[in-house]
């Protein structure tokens, strides 16, 4: 069974196009991330999953159902960038609230807020307010209202935009954590955070949908080592390591960062031949990474 299915997906808004003839299939697995630039379409998708919206032309469906029918109900949660918990009610009278508009008692309600709050690791926070809680806290918070009933797909959307790292790097271990139990589809700007986490990426632009790739799939086809260096004289690296055996092409693609295409079976070893130059030209560098980032890989 796939967990989301768009088949010329269309919304629109007056005269205006949000999203045109958009068509694909996710199935579970590792999450998958949904990026593009701002006004790309990607939140009008996310409401048209959850059911809030109609589409103009095409279908969706997930879980093979139509969004918003009450089978989905306690399989299908979504954490929106703008989630504000209420600043009244304690932490777990809000989650034990959630429980039971999902049909448990009260009794199982307040079991169900502790323990989605000891996935997120705040489980002392239960009798707190809002109020008392940082950013970063009160938003794995609200990602652990998503967790409840145990879902089988969460939309996050922006996560981690406008919080500290270590919150940030909570979340993702989160994530991380929790993906053997539930399937996550994650809109975000921040391409580093998706790449550690996801393997399929959707690339919206203008409503439509422009890539998709699986990140996996990318590294195995393609021989590729992303190098990011100490200052140092551009044209001569590029010159030197050309002449390294088994080179394809060598792409300066940003300040000190290097994007080598090399034949794995001329030069299995190159990351020592590299490190090998790096001593003989007293070169420093900042990493080595196999493959290509999301950055390059979306817009190279």
């Amino acid at each position: 069974m796939s967990l989301i299915t768009c088949n010329d997906l269309t919304k629109l808004y007056g005269s205006k196009t949000a999203l045109n003839k958009v068509s694909f299939e996710i199935q579970p697995g590792a999450p998958i991330a949904l990026v593009g630039p701002n006004g790309a379409g990607k939140t009008t998708l996310f409401n048209l999953l959850c059911g809030f919206l109609k589409p103009s032309n095409g279908s969706v469906r997930i879980l093979d159902q139509r969004p918003g029918e009450r089978s989905l109900i306690g399989n299908l949660a979504a954490l929106p960038q703008d989630s504000l918990l209420d600043p009244s009610l304690s932490i777990s009278a809000q989650l034990s609230f959630f429980a039971q508009l999902q049909g448990l008692s009260k009794a199982e309600s307040l079991k169900e807020a502790d323990r989605v709050l000891d996935l997120v690791d705040l489980r002392d926070t239960a009798k707190e307010k809002p109020t008392a809680l940082s950013h970063g806290m009160g938003k794995r918070v609200a990602i652990a209202q998503t967790f409840i009933g145990s879902p089988k797909l969460i939309l996050l959307d922006e996560p981690t935009a406008g919080i500290d790292p270590a919150n940030a790097k909570k979340i993702r271990s989160i994530v991380s954590e929790q993906q053997e139990n539930t399937n996550f589809l994650i809109s975000s700007h921040n391409l580093d955070e998706l790449e550690k986490l996801c393997d399929q990426v959707l690339y919206l632009e203008n409503g439509s949908l422009q890539q998709s790739i699986s990140l996996k799939n990318q590294t195995e086809k393609n021989d590729f080592i992303t190098l990011t260096m100490e200052q140092t004289q551009t044209a001569n690296l590029v010159n030197v390591i050309k002449l390294m055996n088994g080179i394809k092409h060598v792409e300066h693609s940003q300040q000190d960062t290097f994007i080598i295409e090399y034949c794995v079976n001329e030069e299995p070893n190159l990351e020592i031949r590299l490190f090998e130059m790096f001593s003989q030209n007293k070169l420093q560098y900042k990493s080595i990474l196999r493959g290509k980032r999301l950055e390059d890989t979306l817009f190279s």
